[in-house]
């Protein structure tokens, strides 16, 4: 008799077992995906900086008044905020970005809906970051843009820089990545660091 008991125990074990060690494997594979999600790390120091840009950009947010959305898609209101282009230098590892400061871009040329420039002999180039200034509404109410646009995430896609930010107020970044497999990622997360 104790031989019967011992193996129903051996079978109910198994049968605990198998469950049990499946569940685990899934666990450990879903934490391994979290653990490779794409991320994108700045400094507080760095965010500040972005920060200050954008602040200096749109010095004259209130000066629109006169102006409206027309004007300003024509090209004969006056500009009362340019955009700025900056180059993101960092590293990688794997899908994390690692940003830790940035430069002007070489040869700027801003304008109040877009900003060009170059940051290809830029050493540790990971990207670039620009700013979106106010814009005039229907009745020259300063409008926010908040966010990476249709234009912005289509060029990003083009290209071969690992990250893009637009700083479109203070405190207020929108990020895309282009996370190691090639796809990207909007929005991407955020990191403090």
């Amino acid at each position: 008799m104790p031989f019967r008991s011992n193996a129903r125990f051996t079978l109910t074990a198994r049968a605990i077992r198998l469950p049990l060690i499946a569940l685990l494997v899934s666990i450990a594979a879903g934490a391994s995906r979290l653990v490779m999600n794409p991320v994108v790390v700045v400094p507080d120091t760095v965010r500040d900086s972005l920060n200050s840009v954008w602040t200096q950009a749109n010095l004259h947010w209130n000066e629109i008044a006169d102006q409206n959305t027309l004007t300003q898609a024509l090209g004969t209101g006056k500009p009362t905020q340019k955009e700025y282009l900056g180059c993101l230098i960092g590293d990688t590892d794997g899908d994390s970005v690692h940003v830790i400061g940035w430069i002007p871009a070489q040869d700027m040329k801003r304008f109040q809906f877009a900003v060009t420039g170059n940051c290809d002999n830029v050493p540790g180039s990971i990207g670039t970051f620009h700013t979106h200034p106010y814009r005039a509404g229907p009745e020259g109410e300063a409008l926010k843009e908040p966010g990476l646009s249709t234009q912005d995430l289509s060029t990003f896609s083009g290209g071969t820089d690992r990250v893009l930010i637009v700083v479109w107020d203070v405190d207020s970044l929108d990020v895309a990545l282009r996370a190691s497999d090639g796809r990207i990622v909007h929005p991407a997360p955020l990191l403090p660091r």
